[in-house]
């Protein structure tokens, strides 16, 4: 199937001369079928602007608009790909937007006059921070209504792992805390340029209306920062690093001091810095 009039995304590479460049943690995406696939995970995107984090040569960007997003906001820090981009823009009239920019130092509720998708085929080295960041933020719920995002594997088995299983932990209690996170499908290495090391995985997440427990995130991050930094250690010794009376505040918070922080629920997480944090 034909996505739409433009080139095909090798030749839009070869054109602009966008190699995959290492230190932006770049891995292009060259199957239309694919990004495709990426974008009906992100939907339903009728009428919906659709924001993009590191578009690249478009191929996602492309998807996005095919599939009937009404406006894609796309912020690209490479300027070597701002020509493909354009080019996408002027086969869309109206419909791209293209910002030149770092995603990090952007203030998104600034932008968006009410909730978008977000879509995105993340950079390795700022996926992480980005989701921190777009969970983290004061005003809830956020500017987003979905996160539809590539990471590696294992950050994304990390984002939906429940209590007491290898990958749960304090990315885990985060996430969870205030979505609901799931992962979609796995992308084989072979289908980028170049090829990463491991495999990724498409991770929808959806804004819970509020958080699963009440706590201040500021020390919510404080406190499984402390529990998870020493795994394997009781809580008794691990929250040691917030008060020297650590034993008798998780009992105070109805918990075992002796037990281990992945053991506990994201609810326990936020009842241990309520009691750690009280004013």
């Amino acid at each position: 199937m034909v996505l739409d009039e433009l080139p095909p995304l090798r030749e839009v590479i070869a054109t602009h001369g966008l190699a995959a460049k290492k230190s932006l943690g770049q891995n292009f995406l060259l199957d239309l079928n694919l990004t495709r696939r990426i974008a009906r995970a992100a939907g339903p995107l009728e009428g919906e602007t659709v924001y993009e984090v590191g578009p690249g040569p478009g191929g996602l960007t492309r998807a996005l608009l095919a599939e009937g997003a009404a406006r894609v906001i796309t912020v690209e820090r490479d300027a070597r790909c701002i020509p493909a981009l354009q080019q996408i823009a002027a086969a869309y009239p109206g419909k791209l937007q293209i910002i030149e920019d770092d995603a990090l130092a952007l203030d998104e509720a600034k932008l968006f006059d009410k909730p978008v998708r977000v879509a995105a085929n993340l950079p390795y080295n700022v996926g992480t921070a980005l989701l921190v960041k777009w969970l983290s933020a004061e005003t809830w719920p956020p500017f987003w209504k979905s996160l539809t995002l590539m990471f590696q594997r294992e950050v994304a088995e990390r984002l939906v792992a429940k209590p007491d299983t290898e990958h749960y932990g304090r990315l885990s209690v985060l996430t969870q805390w205030r979505a609901n996170a799931k992962i979609q499908f796995d992308v084989s290495r072979s289908a980028f340029v170049p090829p990463p090391k491991i495999t990724s995985s498409i991770v929808r997440i959806e804004p819970l209306a509020k958080p699963v427990a009440d706590a201040r995130l500021s020390d919510l991050e404080k406190v499984t920062a402390a529990a998870f930094g020493q795994r394997r250690k009781m809580l008794r010794q691990s929250l040691k690093t917030l008060s020297p009376d650590a034993e008798q505040l998780v009992m105070e918070a109805g918990l075992d001091p002796t037990a281990r922080a992945e053991t506990l629920s994201v609810a326990d997480f936020a009842a241990l810095t309520r009691i750690f944090f009280r004013s």
